[in-house]
Order: C-alpha cells, then structure tokens, then sequence
C-alpha cells in the first residue's frame, strides 16, 4: 500500500485528474468571456462554477506537489546540515506536514463537510450541495497524510541502511 508503485500510480492519477479539471476550466472560462463580451448575454453559472474548479484545483495541487515533496521551502537550515542530520530534520518536517494535514484539512474539513451537510447548504446558482465541493479539503488532506507516510518510511529506510 505505501510502496513506490503505489504512490507512482496515485501520482500519475492526480496528476491526469489534475489536467482534465484544468481544461474544463479554461473551457468555462472561455465559455464566460464568449458569453458576456461576444453574446452580450453572461451566462450566469461560469463564474461559481470556475471559482469551485478553482477550488479543488489548488486542494489536489497541493497534495500533488507535497507528493512530489517540490513544495515551496526554504532549505537554508537542511543545506547546512550533514546527511544524517538532513534526514532527521526530513522525518521532523514530515511529521509535521502529516500532523497538520491531520489535524486541519481531515478533521476540520470533515467537520466542514459535515456542517454543510447537515445544514443543507447549497450554492446560489448551481444548486450543489457545498458538502460536495468541501469535500476535497479531507480528501486532499488523506493525500496528503499519504505522502508523508511514504516519505518517512523511505527515510527511515535509508537510515536504517545506512
């Protein structure tokens, strides 16, 4: 489950999931700008439809990228260290990531789904139930609690070869 090949097949997936959604987005777009500027008639969903693509766009980005572990950083303190002490502060970082991801996006945004749910709100123009469009904020959180526990068992790997 947490093997290189699994995580290489989850890549790929969000990565093509990643595409698809970025291009239905760019049509939207184009659709929105079509309408209002060439048709003089604004459709009138595009706009809360891009800005929930939007959303999920930028949850699954980041668990993708925290994946790839090409987040933006600031390694001026892991440059300075030696190698044993690089992977040290790696597992230390890791644990964090997977501590907030736990604690903020699974929990809180599970509550958030749940919340929405419960209350039954919908989005004005779409009518989607918003249970729906939050739910990628617990999802991407499993991600990228998923990520993290397969980048400390590789380090811890590597330690424990070395």
């Amino acid at each position: 489950m947490f093997s290189p090949q699994t995580k290489l097949k989850l890549d790929k997936w969000i990565a093509h999931f990643l595409v698809v959604l970025m291009a239905l987005m760019v049509l939207n777009v184009t659709w929105q700008v079509v309408s209002r500027y060439i048709f003089q008639n604004p459709s009138s969903f595009t706009d809360e439809l891009s800005r929930y693509m939007l959303i999920w766009v930028g949850m699954l980005g980041a668990a993708y990228v925290a994946g790839k572990n090409e987040h933006l950083a600031i390694d001026i303190l892991l440059t300075k260290l030696d190698e044993k002490a690089q992977d040290k502060l790696m597992i230390l970082i890791n644990a964090c990531v997977f501590i907030f991801a736990l604690v903020v996006m699974v929990i809180g945004g599970s509550n958030l789904v749940y919340l929405t749910f419960i209350l039954e709100q919908k989005s004005a123009v779409l009518q989607i139930p918003l249970a729906y469009i939050y739910g990628i904020i617990p999802f991407s959180g499993l991600l990228v609690i998923y990520y993290q526990v397969v980048a400390i068992k590789f380090l811890a790997t590597l330690k424990s070869a070395v």
